[in-house]
């Protein structure tokens, strides 16, 4: 049998298992990957609320890091939940030092009202350790104007010049998520020369808890495995979308549920 593709998660562990790494990690065991994490914090959650959450130290995040890197090595790294600065400058060192193939800077950066969740500091560290190490980042509409410390993005237009300044700062590839369209939702690519649009159907449903971990996780799945970043954003898209739908009728909780990933 075909040794899998290896992959590794760094983000926060999701006690309901919609986000975070436990998405990650069923989205490549769908997708014939072989997914490792390290975790860097652990939150008490379900489908209504974050009820908690315990940090780990800096130290620990990058033995996690350290022991699994120089052993198994990884393909393709997603990071996502960070939120302190010491444990952003952690994982951008241990990224430096092991050099994976692919990395997807997943910024985790505000909670499901859309509010900022970190300081002013964090959001910096971004532009500075992690972004000119990116293969790919995917800020949603949201994120992506958090990252760049401005307005509301209320256009395609605006999206498009907001994909064009991450871009300066390093990374190869930036896709701006979510932006509602009449009944469709965008999402836009920017590779540095060209734009590409990637269309939707909206689908009307509440259980759409984790649909960007899972975007991210299986953009980073099919990177490892070789594609270009269009096609695999187009893939990955396809994916995520077929999930919502499987589980739009479901009622594990009584707030926003988890995708159906298989």
């Amino acid at each position: 049998m075909k040794e899998p593709i290896k992959l590794l998660t760094i983000g926060g562990s999701d006690s309901g298992g919609a986000a975070g790494i436990q998405a990650d990690l069923k989205t490549w065991t769908v997708l014939g990957g072989y997914g490792m994490s390290v975790v860097t914090a652990v939150t008490a959650q379900n489908s209504l609320t974050v009820q908690d959450v315990a940090w780990m130290t800096p130290r620990f995040v990058q033995s996690q890091l350290e022991t699994v890197l120089s052993d198994y090595g990884a393909t393709a790294v997603k990071t996502g939940f960070l939120g302190r600065t010491e444990l952003i400058i952690a994982v951008s060192a241990m990224l430096q030092k092991y050099h994976p193939a692919h990395v997807v800077i997943d910024p985790v950066l505000v909670n499901h009202r859309g509010q900022p969740m970190f300081s002013d500091e964090v959001r910096i560290l971004y532009f500075y350790y992690l972004l000119p190490l990116a293969t790919l980042v995917t800020p949603n509409v949201t994120e992506a104007a958090v990252l760049l410390n401005t307005s509301t993005l209320d256009s395609l237009g605006v999206i498009r010049r907001a994909a064009q300044s991450l871009h300066r700062w390093g990374v190869q590839n930036v896709l701006i998520k979510g932006w509602r369209e009449q009944q469709e939702v965008v999402d836009v690519l920017f590779d540095g020369e060209s734009f590409t649009e990637f269309r939707q159907p909206l689908i009307e449903t509440q259980n759409t808890h984790g649909s960007g971990d899972v975007l991210s996780a299986a953009i980073c799945a099919f990177l490892a495995q070789g594609l270009g970043a269009e096609t695999a954003v187009a893939q990955a898209q396809q994916y995520t979308h077929q999930a919502i739908q499987r589980a739009a009728e479901w009622e594990l909780g009584g707030g926003h549920g988890p995708l159906a990933l298989f």
